[in-house]
């Protein structure tokens, strides 16, 4: 028997469970990472994604999160959001509200790339003059190259105009767009791997890259200096038997030591054979 979807909260009790988490360390900590925390509470995004979890689907209680215009509830809207049911003019709306590079990429890994409109957002956001809007096509091409398991080769080569376009534009977040969409596609395949590496046909010509043996050698490495501690091991003094010490030999009695040479000389004496 399939288990029955869980039943949304409303906005204001799903509001009330993300400031339950907050944390003022991850509040102060958010400016660290480009984020402006001005209108955050502190959650941490294992917490985030755990809640939506339990929350479930639901478009109607996305919206509302997303109109409260908090840091945080805008993350867990594009958890919640469903990704079939949310119209166009509300889709707009979130894009010119984008603030933080951290909601755009959620918003394409977490929820744009399963809409059935992907691919053509990526040719319609690519060109606009936004900063967080483009970078969100390029966010969401990166996210289809990790996530979209069925669209051939072919259609990854067919936007690298569109990536080579947008790489010298001069603001990082863009930029940085970009270099993550053509990472990806380029761990997608050998082939694209392949694609991802080679020049465009407006590249400058760099010249033939040194082989190995026209690269310079790097000069020898001075000789190791001798260590400053004894290279042989000196072996410690043998520890005495345990038991009862044995006198020193300067001790015994010197008619035993000379009875011990005697008779063990005798005996050598003895051992020889006799001609």
């Amino acid at each position: 028997m399939p288990r029955a979807p869980p039943t949304p909260p409303a906005p204001d009790a799903a509001l009330a469970a993300l400031r339950a988490l907050a944390d003022p360390a991850v509040h102060a900590g958010l400016p660290r990472y480009g984020i402006p925390n001005a209108r955050a509470i502190g959650v941490r995004m294992a917490d985030i994604q755990a809640l939506a979890k339990s929350f479930g689907r639901h478009q109607p209680l996305a919206e509302a999160l997303w109109e409260t215009g908090i840091y945080e509830a805008r993350l867990l809207a594009a958890f919640v959001a469903e990704p079939g049911a949310l119209p166009p003019a509300t889709l707009e709306r979130w894009l010119l509200d984008l603030d933080s590079w951290a909601i755009c990429d959620t918003l394409c890994f977490h929820l744009l790339d399963r809409v059935p409109e992907a691919w053509d957002h990526i040719a319609a956001w690519a060109h606009r003059p936004e900063e967080l809007v483009r970078r969100a096509a390029f966010a969401l091409l990166a996210s289809l190259a990790l996530h979209d398991k069925k669209s051939p080769d072919a259609r990854f080569v067919a936007t690298f105009p569109l990536l080579q376009a947008a790489a010298d534009d001069p603001r990082d977040l863009v930029k940085k767009g970009v270099s993550w969409a053509l990472r990806s596609i380029g761990h997608r395949s050998p082939g694209l791997h392949a694609e991802a590496l080679a020049p465009g046909p407006d590249a400058p010509d760099l010249g033939e890259r040194p082989g190995p043996v026209d690269r310079p050698r790097h000069p020898a490495r001075p000789p190791a200096a001798p260590p400053s501690w004894p290279w042989r091991r000196v072996r410690p003094p043998r520890r005495p038997r345990r038991g009862r010490p044995s006198p020193p030999s300067s001790t015994r009695p010197a008619a035993r030591r000379a009875g011990r040479g005697a008779s063990s000389s005798s005996s050598r004496r003895s051992a020889r054979p006799r001609c």
